[in-house]
């Protein structure tokens, strides 16, 4: 008798083992499943802040040239969003500055419309270095002389959309909230 129970008690050992196994594995699934939402999600926290990067770079990139050509300042504003699709930019209606540095403000609004476009960044003839449907804005306050230079582009979740006073890229990305902006405001350069 005492050999039935041993047999028993080892035959019973054997399918507790094997559901304990199955149960290891349907937690050990879980737990990866877990995991891997985890990793999307920091995928796209990580592309979202990327992004904001790269529109600052630009923004601050055009508050550059803007002072590097300040009697010309005011040939910079765009009317509109300039695009990687928009026609080219021109100065050529400005009031200010000599031919010389109106040619540069138009040279500079080319040259900031190629970099919204990617053209940074090139692999096998095709420009990779955009953030997603970037839009560039330049605005000049009337009465204060103000700048506000401003970036837009989509995002790639929905968030919440930027603040009022931040125009560029209204309306182009679907609902606002995909929308997202940088602006950076300018004081009206010094002539030099």
């Amino acid at each position: 008798m005492t050999n039935a129970r041993v047999r028993r008690g080892r035959q019973s050992q054997r399918g507790a083992t094997l559901i304990e196994i199955l149960v290891s594995l349907i937690i050990l699934m879980v737990g990866l499943l877990g995991l891997i939402g985890l990793m999307v999600q920091s995928q796209r926290a990580q592309l979202e802040s990327y992004q904001r990067v790269q529109a600052l770079l630009l923004v601050q990139d055009m508050v550059a040239r803007i002072g590097n050509n300040r009697k010309a300042a005011d040939c910079y504003q765009l009317v509109g969003d300039l695009s990687a699709t928009s026609a080219a930019p021109s100065a050529a209606g400005c009031g200010t500055g000599s031919a010389n540095q109106k040619t540069r403000a138009t040279q500079d609004l080319v040259d900031w419309q190629n970099l919204l476009a990617g053209a940074a960044e090139v692999s096998g003839g095709s420009k990779v270095g955009a953030i997603l449907a970037a839009r560039g804005c330049i605005t000049k306050d009337a009465t204060t002389g103000i700048f506000q230079v401003s970036v837009a582009w989509q995002g790639v979740e929905t968030v919440g959309a930027p603040p009022a006073g931040i125009t560029c890229g209204q309306g182009q990305y679907g609902t606002e909230i995909q929308r997202r902006a940088v602006s950076v405001t300018v004081l009206p350069p010094i002539a030099s």
